[in-house]
């Protein structure tokens, strides 16, 4: 009779499982989140409607029109400066991706996996440079490739920037965890280097080579500093440079918002698409 009456009632004070009180201290947090993802995504809903909205009505705050239009982004795609623009970033962040996934694998897999003199000092001393800003050094270079002549050419906008530490260091970082008994067993087999890094070292480096990818296409796709001094005519003019310079020549704010819509749409179409390894990579090396 004793047990029978004393267990309902250790029952009703227990406490509630460890799960159900996880799931209670989840609900500020998914609050919270959600604030921050309405915030964040608010100015691209405005640039939406707004690059939606016919052309005579476009007006900030944004108000949702009461018919959407495509008006403004046909005139837009049919002006030979806006593709032109597109067509110049393309060229400069695609081929900028290329080059720096291949010199970044290149270099990391000899800083990880070779033995050299002096090995860890050119590590530390290419690292380095991370701490000097890219402004400190904008006026130097661009001397140097204005007497070059490379002003006003895709060599002279993509060239400089391909150097990027930054990748070479993540590149390493994953590379060195890859157990060094692959490589010797490849050795033994009789792989040349070039063998070892073309089957090895690039199928087992596609996450952070995806990962890599994306963060430099969109570093170059949102480039305006360099391109700004490099690019001085308007043939030669990137998205961010044509945007700035629509908006000190006064156009439209519907044209304003419809180019700002386009340019973002290739970025979400890379993150979309590589996403997913993006995610595994962060997973695999614990990047921030």
């Amino acid at each position: 009779m004793t047990l029978t009456a004393t267990r309902p009632a250790a029952a009703a004070t227990a406490r509630p499982p460890v799960k159900a009180r996880r799931r209670y201290f989840r609900w500020p947090l998914w609050v919270l989140l959600a604030l921050v993802s309405v915030i964040t995504v608010s100015p691209f809903v405005v640039m939406f409607v707004v690059a939606l909205s016919p052309p005579d009505k476009p007006t900030l705050p944004a108000q949702w029109p009461e018919s959407l239009s495509l008006d403004t982004i046909v005139d837009l795609l049919s002006s030979s400066g806006f593709v032109g623009w597109t067509v110049n970033t393309v060229i400069y962040a695609l081929v900028s991706v290329v080059i720096i996934l291949l010199t970044a694998s290149m270099a990391g897999y000899a800083f990880a996996k070779k033995r050299f003199p002096g090995r860890d000092t050119m590590m530390w001393a290419f690292l380095a440079t991370l701490m000097v800003p890219f402004q400190a050094t904008l006026i130097p270079m661009f001397v140097l490739i204005s007497e070059l002549g490379g002003v006003d050419t895709f060599w002279g906008l993509i060239v400089p920037t391909l150097a990027n530490s930054q990748a070479v260091f993540l590149m390493r970082q994953f590379i060195l965890d890859l157990p060094d008994e692959l490589f010797e067993a490849a050795k033994v087999d009789g792989a040349s280097e070039w063998r070892i890094y073309w089957q090895i070292v690039i199928p087992l480096t596609k996450p952070i080579l995806a990962t890599l990818g994306v963060f430099v296409f969109l570093w170059h796709w949102n480039d305006f500093l360099w391109p700004l001094v490099m690019a001085q005519s308007d043939e030669m003019r990137t998205l961010t440079v044509g945007l700035a310079s629509m908006r000190t020549e006064g156009s439209p704010l519907a044209v304003l918002m419809a180019s700002a819509a386009l340019s973002v749409i290739p970025c979400l179409l890379v993150f979309a698409v590589l996403q997913r390894y993006l995610v595994n990579s962060i997973a695999m090396t614990g990047l921030k």
